[in-house]
């Protein structure tokens, strides 16, 4: 429980982000209770960690997977040092698996066109479709962003969205002409005609019961939509993502300016 708070507390991490770290702390656990040897986080040390990472290597973990559980308990070990709980911090020395950067995919604007040329306009989430896919690619938004985007942090006029990032940060991002032509049409045409639960009005993208779509929902209409463009690219909403931080660079704009419409730290 301290250790979620101090996640949450010092470090401003998401929930999503807390849980990841809990369930990594919950994987050591396990291995704990299986060597039998019940030990509190002072009793642990470099070599029982080692025969940990091994353990989770022969489950089959991949290397990015061992990599993110290490930081995990390196995070948890800050704390535990910050607590007193212990005196040392004993991933100290514990290695990461060497990783090979593997790029994601890029989609070219052609295969972008190719996917909102399969959006069925007939149903009625085509509209908000098509709005969904244009603001991901114009903004460049994480999934997270798109689905906590609000109606009050649109600045249409202006050509500007607020966006709230990772850690509650918040940027300005600018938004192409086409978004918000699909913003407009879905706010002025289709979402006023939905049953708006309490406490949603102000999300932008809903779903048809009037509540906020969730993350799963963003991943099911990018990847069918692909499907159906007949693109064999392993494809998500962070590839729309990559691609218009790759097109923008590829068209000359300033890296600084690209990161910080991605809301990157570096």
């Amino acid at each position: 429980k301290g250790f979620r708070a101090y996640l949450q507390l010092e470090k401003s991490l998401s929930r999503n982000s807390i849980d990841a770290y809990q369930r990594d702390l919950d994987k050591l656990t396990q291995y704990i209770q299986l060597t039998g040897e019940l030990q509190n986080p002072a009793d642990i040390n470099l070599t029982f960690l080692q025969g940990f990472i091994k353990w989770l290597s022969e489950l089959g973990l991949s290397d990015s997977s061992q990599s993110r559980i290490i930081s995990g308990l390196r995070a948890f070990y800050t704390f535990c040092l910050e607590e007193r709980i212990v005196e040392t911090d004993p991933t100290e020395l514990l290695e990461a698996p060497k990783l090979r950067r593997s790029l994601p995919d890029v989609l070219s604007f052609e295969e972008i066109e190719l996917m909102i040329a399969q959006i069925d306009y007939s149903k009625a989430e085509g509209g908000r479709n098509r709005a969904i896919v244009e603001t991901l690619y114009s903004c460049g938004l994480r999934v997270t962003e798109l689905v906590n985007l609000r109606r009050s942090h649109l600045y249409l006029d202006i050509g500007f969205i607020r966006v709230i990032g990772k850690g509650d940060k918040e940027r300005l991002i600018p938004i192409g002409t086409e978004a918000i032509k699909y913003i407009r049409i879905y706010l002025d045409d289709l979402r006023v005609h939905l049953p708006v639960i309490p406490g949603f009005e102000d999300i932008l993208f809903l779903n048809r019961r009037g509540k906020k779509l969730t993350r799963i929902m963003i991943f099911y209409i990018i990847r069918d939509l692909a499907k159906k463009a007949d693109i064999k690219k392993d494809i998500s909403p962070h590839t729309l993502r990559h691609s218009f931080a790759t097109h923008l660079v590829e068209g000359g704009a300033d890296l600084r300016a690209v990161q910080e419409m991605l809301g990157h730290e570096s």
